[in-house]
Formats: C-alpha cells, sequence, structure tokens
C-alpha cells in the first residue's frame, strides 16, 4: 500500500457520509426518546409495579432486570434494544456492501483493475466499516454523558465508555460477519443474512439463556451476552468479552482477505 494513499478508504468514507448522517440522526433521536424519560418511567413506582405484575420469563428476556436504576434502564430501552438494533442494521448493510455488494454491481471487479491489491480492497474497506461505527459509537457516548446528569442516570462517566465501548464491539462483529460472508461468496444477500444471523441468534441466545440455569449454556455462543452479561454500565469493562469480540472480528477480516485473494471474482 502506497504511504500517501489510503483511496479506498478516503473515497467510501468520502461517498457514505450523508448514510453516516442518517444513521447519526436516527440513533440520536432515539436516545433523545428514551433517555430524559427516566424520571418519569425508569425510576417510578408504577415501573416497579408493572415488573412484579409482569412474569419472570419474560422480564429475563427483555433483560428488564435492572430497569428500574438508571443503568439498567440505558441498557436496557437503548443500548441493548433500540439502539443495538440500529447500529446492527448499519454495520449490517455496510459489512455486506463492502465487498458482495460491490461484486454483485460489478464495481469490484473494476475497483482491482486500477492497480491495487485485493488484500488492499478487504482491508481499507474494513477499515471504513470500524471508522463508521467508532463515529456512531462517539455520539452515541457524546449524547449519553450530556443527558447523564439531567436524565437522573446516575452512570458513572468510566462506565459510560465501557458500555459505549461494548456497543460499539458487538457492532462491529455483526458487520465484520457480514464482511466475510460478501468475501466468501461474493454475494451481498448472503452478507446480510450472516451478519444478521449473529446479531439476532446472540440476542436469542441470551435471552434463553436468562431463564434457567440449564439452559445458560447458550450464553457461550451469544455475542450479545458477552458485550452485556457483565452489565458493563455498572461493572465497567468486561475485557475477556473485549478480546473475544475483537479477536472474533480481526479473524472474521483476515478470512475475507484470505477468501478474495483465492477465489475469481465475478464468476462464484
Amino acid at each position: 500500500m502506497k504511504p500517501q494513499g489510503f483511496p479506498l478508504l478516503r473515497k467510501l468514507l468520502a461517498e457514505s457520509w450523508r448514510s453516516t448522517l442518517g444513521w447519526s440522526f436516527g440513533l440520536l433521536a432515539v436516545m433523545l426518546m428514551y433517555l430524559p424519560l427516566y424520571p418519569s418511567i425508569g425510576g417510578s413506582p408504577q415501573m416497579r409495579d408493572l415488573l412484579a405484575a409482569l412474569p419472570q420469563e419474560m422480564i429475563k428476556a427483555l433483560n428488564y432486570e435492572q430497569i428500574s436504576s438508571g443503568p439498567g434502564y440505558a441498557q436496557a430501552t437503548f443500548f441493548g434494544l433500540t439502539g443495538f438494533l440500529l447500529m446492527s442494521i448499519a454495520s449490517i448493510s455496510w459489512g455486506a456492501d463492502a465487498i458482495g455488494g460491490d461484486e454483485e454491481a460489478g464495481l469490484l471487479e473494476l475497483t482491482l483493475a486500477h492497480g491495487v491489491t485485493r488484500t488492499q480492497v478487504v482491508l481499507e474497506r474494513a477499515a471504513a466499516l470500524a471508522l463508521r461505527i467508532l463515529v456512531l459509537a462517539a455520539l452515541v457516548l457524546v449524547v449519553v454523558l450530556v443527558l447523564n446528569a439531567p436524565a437522573q442516570l446516575g452512570i458513572d462517566t468510566a462506565n459510560v465508555f465501557a458500555g459505549v465501548l461494548m456497543f460499539a464491539l458487538v457492532a462491529l462483529l455483526s458487520g465484520t460477519g457480514a464482511l466475510v460472508a460478501g468475501a466468501l461468496t461474493g454475494r451481498k444477500v448472503f452478507g446480510v443474512a450472516t451478519g444478521t444471523a449473529i446479531a439476532v441468534i446472540g440476542y436469542v441466545f441470551n435471552a434463553l439463556g436468562n431463564q434457567s440455569q440449564d439452559l445458560q449454556w447458550l450464553h457461550n455462543f451469544s455475542p450479545y451476552y458477552w458485550a452485556y452479561g457483565q452489565a458493563p454500565l455498572l461493572s465497567g469493562v468486561p475485557w475477556a468479552a473485549v478480546a473475544g469480540l475483537g479477536g472474533l472480528s480481526l479473524l472474521f477480516i483476515v478470512t475475507s482477505v484470505v477468501a478474495l485473494r483465492q477465489r475469481d471474482v465475478g464468476t462464484s
């Protein structure tokens, strides 16, 4: 790669700023919709009465056990639900487009004809995916820190960083899962399916594993649980989960490089 280069990274970031901005507004709207309501909803006696009336299985499946506390409310309503959904959709769409989408559109062959290597294509597009996730995560970090005191969430500043870190890493895993499936098959649909499976199965396995001790083994296969099972907004960074999510994302990127280098583009 040329020292002055990163042409694919710069081009992709320049072309995708509108998309990144749109997802930023979506996340901002959700945070402004939910987080300021904590004093009147999450911490209210009515919410505690509602939780007492709900089946425990439903409460555990939705991760509502700590919703009456500020950190638990932020986790249940944003980080673990609406924000998780939006961030997953964004990262999966970006990851699926990076290789599989370009190949289906006939653009990948054109890119490779301009003197860039297949390794460079994967690495720069993976970097663009990570940077866009980082931008969204930075927005979330700033907004949660700003709303923390006015919304009476009571989250320690260090734990806000921890929660946002896990929020970004679990999204990155789905995005790189979509990336590797696109690199292996040359098809966007398989990228979307793989990234979605990582997010959905992780969420479902977490919900099922919360139901009983007999099902807790499912947590071992749930990236969602790796990220949130130790309640980072309450307990800080779960470093083992950071290593697991980061390491698996890196493995997906390396596999994408190997896959794209070993197959014929446009004929898979």
